[in-house]
């Protein structure tokens, strides 16, 4: 057996707190140890080479000490808590749930309860710092900081659960006694895309039984009359983006809203585009721009310079229009919001507006990074706009991978400073909450570590390519290159997924196992898609022969443009094969619709139109996928269970990237 591999890596019931855990390092042979596992994080420098293995394992002592203190106060009945609280705690524990919750969401929540209700002498001396907006935002927006709880909770867990149960303690709290502000009685919960917003109407206490607070016998049925009297709002980050002013013609300035103006370098291009954070115009672009009002020239000639310092000028609609727009009537004035961030990795304020020297790394394109960290930046400020108006009571932060992932300075590749508890990956591995992975443990090297442990590395070492194809400074070699090495894995692990195939079609599963390889950049995913689908070879390179990914008739393989994602992440316009392409992701490995009382399939919003439309079957459209070609990381709330072999043609350079990706085939299907 290598150190790569333990004998029984489930070692805990997924419904109680792990008693041991494998203390697993590089190199030496992995330690079957009691206790639970210390909460830790891998660091990796920012600038540290490619080359050099592993991070550094570092103790998350916050968490540790507040876990310690949470298991003494649970021991003492829950010092502190009110009537309301500790009855749903009971419900929440109880004997003889048909559903029982996992040890993970049970943790989390009672975390949670413990920092705003436990009795003081448990809370003394811990110190929560709260997420306070840079000075400047401060004097000129008048913004404040306000507190974040954040808990790490790995792909698998049942992060929903938790917003649901801890929905219910704060709106029945804040019903029971309306003058206690320590709980709201609305709460607002912020996703990263339309998928996850739809999946999350269940949190909706309207719903009735229809709800998870009673399909997952979260609230007692009595108390559902009073859970009605709270308000949760489900709404993706894309709304947070204040919307600008017109009268119906974008080619002119309206003023009436608020005016922001903006400050910034453009450089004259062969095509409007944006790149690194700098935005390119074409020399008519820019003289149109300043003609209509929309930009005014600070420094430099429109006419003959390259690179222009200009002023934007722009109407949004203000503060309160926004909030409103958000909240909705409903909710009328109402303060002391609950806010929580699923997938809250995305929501940090970005300290620096130039890229970090190893983004290429981390996000592959240009385009990638811009959009990641706009989403932060826009995320983060519609939170501290609501926190201005309305007030934000505390967020719950919950993710996998709480980790600031660059433009941060020295944080970057750390958690956020506020993470409150953590159930790691390797938590759900050992207590059988997620699938077993199984890393390269030999390959055709016959090397101690095999170079198909880390593909990605072993493609770049010294020799392995021509001058011509390493590419750039950041090591971005030819996509021609990559698959000249690359094919010999691909394909030997392809021959594993096709025994597995034909084990699933023995034992009469429908549905094929799903077969992923995560690209650096869409060149390189271009390349290996016509390679794997379409039976094109560059130069050099054999043909793939794996007949199952072939699209011969039938599309077995499909490509996943970052592009097509970040369109469809919200409701704004988009062409019908991009919004198909989103239906066709979000439903791989899945056999059929949900149906209703009725036996009829419940189609998911403008599906049944658009298939009419494209004149394509009704099934779910991802249904025979056997074989996903992306780039970077895949959207998150991507749900699917039938992922068996995952390779990362890319590098990862820090542990939020890795798990991301590695999180993907995850999943286990109950």
């Amino acid at each position: 057996m290598s150190n790569f591999e333990v004998p029984n890596p489930i070692l805990s019931s997924p419904y109680e707190e792990p008693k041991e855990h494998w203390w697993v390092l590089e190199g030496q042979p992995a330690e079957r140890r009691p206790g639970r596992r210390p909460a830790l994080y891998f660091y990796r420098e920012p600038v540290q080479d490619a080359d050099q293995r592993g991070g550094l394992a570092i103790e998350m002592k916050l968490v540790n000490r507040i876990r310690e203190t949470v298991k003494t106060w649970r021991a003492s009945g829950y010092a502190g808590v009110t009537r309301t609280t500790l009855e749903l705690l009971q419900h929440w524990r109880r004997e003889g749930r048909e559903r029982r919750l996992f040890f993970a969401q049970i943790e989390a929540v009672e975390t949670i309860i413990f920092l705003v209700e436990a009795r003081a002498d448990f809370r003394h001396g811990l110190e929560i710092p709260r997420d306070e907006p840079s000075d400047e935002r401060k004097e000129k927006e008048g913004f404040t900081g306000f507190l974040r709880y954040a808990c790490k909770m790995a792909t698998g867990s049942g992060k929903t659960t938790v917003m649901g149960m801890l929905a219910a303690w704060s709106i029945l709290n804040k019903v029971n006694d309306r003058a206690d502000a320590r709980f709201s009685d609305v709460v607002l919960v912020v996703v990263p895309n339309v998928t996850i917003r739809d999946r999350c109407h269940e949190l909706d206490p309207e719903l009735g039984e229809a709800s998870l607070y009673r399909t997952r016998d979260l609230v007692p049925g009595h108390l559902m009359e009073r859970l009605r009297q709270g308000k949760v709002i489900v709404t993706n980050w894309h709304v947070f983006e204040r919307q600008s002013v017109t009268n119906g013609d974008a080619a002119k300035v309206v003023k009436r809203g608020t005016e922001l103006l903006t400050t910034e370098t453009i450089r004259i291009g062969e095509k409007n585009d944006t790149k690194r954070g700098t935005r390119f115009l074409t020399r008519d672009s820019l003289h149109q721009q300043i003609a209509t009002g929309m930009l005014e020239v600070v420094e430099g000639d429109a006419g003959e310079d390259m690179a222009i310092k200009v002023r934007s000028r722009r109407y949004v609609e203000s503060d309160t229009a926004l909030i409103n727009r958000i909240l909705g009537r409903e909710v009328g004035g109402k303060q002391n919001i609950l806010v929580m961030n699923d997938e809250a990795h995305h929501a940090y304020r970005i300290k620096r507006e130039e890229p970090d020297a190893e983004e290429e790394d981390d996000f592959g394109e240009d385009e990638e990074a811009e959009e990641f960290f706009k989403e932060a930046t826009v995320w983060i400020d519609g939170l501290d706009r609501i926190h201005k108006l309305r007030g934000i009571n505390f967020c719950v932060d919950l993710s996998a991978t709480p980790y600031f992932l660059g433009r941060v300075g020295q944080q970057t590749n750390r958690p956020f400073p506020w993470v409150v508890s953590d159930f790691s990956l390797m938590d759900a591995i050992e207590s059988g909450l997620v699938k077993i992975p199984q890393l390269a443990i030999r390959d055709t090297t016959g090397a101690e570590i095999p170079g198909y442990f880390n593909i990605w590395r072993w493609i770049l070492q010294p020799g392995r390519r021509t001058p011509a194809e390493r590419g750039g400074k950041h090591a971005s070699p030819k996509p021609e290159a990559v698959l000249k090495w690359a094919h010999t894995p691909i394909a030997m692990l392809a021959g594993l997924w096709e025994a597995e195939f034909a084990e699933w079609q023995k034992n009469g599963e429908p549905r094929p196992p799903v077969f992923i390889l995560v690209c650096k950049n869409t060149a390189l995913a271009n390349v290996v898609f016509d390679w794997l689908a379409n039976g094109n070879c560059p130069s050099g390179i054999p043909p793939a022969k794996i007949d199952g990914f072939h699209n011969n008739g039938n599309i077995n393989t499909i490509i996943v443009h970052s592009k097509v994602v970040h369109e469809t992440d919200s409701d704004a316009g988009k062409s019908d094969e991009s919004r198909w392409m989103r239906f066709t992701l979000d439903t791989v490995g899945k056999s059929s619709w949900p149906q209703d009382s009725q036996g009829s399939p419940i189609y998911p919003d403008g599906f049944e139109d658009l298939a009419n439309k494209l004149k394509r079957p009704l099934h779910p459209p991802g249904r025979d996928i056997r074989c996903i070609v992306s780039v970077g990381m895949f959207t998150e709330g991507w749900d699917c269970s039938t992922v068996t072999h995952i390779i990362g043609l890319r590098p990862f350079m820090s542990q939020l990237l890795c798990e991301q990706v590695v999180g993907r085939g995850m999943r286990p299907d109950r």
